[in-house]
């Protein structure tokens, strides 16, 4: 029966231990979407006990961590033929396909059951969208056909402040929207610019990312785009009102430096393309720019509820 649900595997030469399934989690991300769910967190307006904080992000992280694993199951084979990959516990051979898929499932359910119990159930309606959105319509279906896959995929890694800041409030306003819009709107200059100095391990596997479909050129020029249409979104939470300046500064000022660095990847030319110095710099920096947007508003919320700055609020 399992053969005929699991892609075929390499004979594994014994147990996966515990490292290969903290392997399957996806760490790296991990680290990026606890961060931000944390943010959402503390930056919503009210509180929540500190156990049930903690209960909130736990179940963020084992709802990233199981559609990370079923990501692993579902796409072992491909994983196969990538240089970068290749030694992941599934095609390596390791772990039998069904342990990563009934790993991840098992984190799946339980994350959604563990936020609704202890948090509510809107917060745990978020959270499974969000892994049906990565496992099934990002992996399964998005990533395979189209080269917009991380564009319309984006929303999938966007979802730990919103259902952060839901699991403070219990409803959805304007701004954890607008803090998912950053993500998404993040996401494509940040994946295209790894994709492009990747794009030979795309293109040996099939998987139809931009640069493999519409060229350099073309994927350059969309990075560009997204840079530029993410910079009023970034500082939107200002703009509406919602955060002081204090944020709006840091906003404006790691946008116009993404931008900064994305225009030298939008102009280059295949002449210039080794060693891609550009990209690699672009793609660093867009992690950073994350990191320090989402502390500059947590920073911000901090500082107003010390009363050491005004004429700012949440919606």
């Amino acid at each position: 029966m399992d053969t005929l649900l699991t892609p075929t595997a390499k004979p594994h030469p014994m147990p996966a231990d515990w490292r290969d399934f903290f392997t399957l989690t996806k760490p790296r991300v991990m680290t990026l979407v606890i961060f931000t769910g944390i943010c959402g967190l503390l930056a919503a307006p009210g509180s929540i006990h500190p156990i049930l904080g903690f209960t909130a992000i736990l179940a963020i992280a084992m709802g990233a961590g199981g559609s990370a694993a079923l990501n692993h199951w579902w796409e072992m084979d491909l994983d196969a033929g990538m240089k970068r990959t290749a030694n992941r516990p599934l095609p390596s051979g390791r772990m039998l396909p069904k342990d990563a898929r009934d790993f991840g499932i098992f984190l799946s359910v339980t994350s959604v059951g563990l936020m609704g119990v202890a948090i509510g159930w809107l917060a745990a309606a978020s959270l499974a969208v969000a892994i049906v959105y990565y496992a099934v319509v990002y992996t399964m279906w998005l990533k395979p056909r189209t080269p917009q896959n991380i564009v319309i995929g984006g929303g999938s890694g966007a979802f730990p402040p919103f259902i952060g800041w839901i699991a403070v409030t219990g409803e959805i306003t304007l701004m954890p929207v607008l803090l998912f819009a950053i993500i998404f709107m993040w996401t494509p200059p940040h994946f295209w610019a790894l994709a492009l100095f990747m794009k030979s391990d795309y293109a040996k596997v099939g998987i139809p990312m931009m640069p493999v479909v519409a060229g350099e050129k073309s994927t350059r020029f969309q990075i560009l785009v997204y840079t530029v249409l993410l910079a009023p979104v970034a500082i939107a939470p200002w703009a509406i009102g919602a955060t002081s300046w204090v944020f709006g500064s840091v906003a404006v000022v790691l946008s116009l430096m993404f931008l900064a660095l994305a225009m030298p990847v939008g102009t280059r030319t295949r002449a210039d393309e080794d060693p891609m110095v550009p990209e690699k710099t672009l793609f660093k920096f867009s992690i950073y720019y994350l990191f320090a947007l989402f502390a500059a508003l947590v920073a911000d919320r901090l500082l107003e509820n010390n009363g050491l700055i005004g004429g700012g609020f949440f919606a």
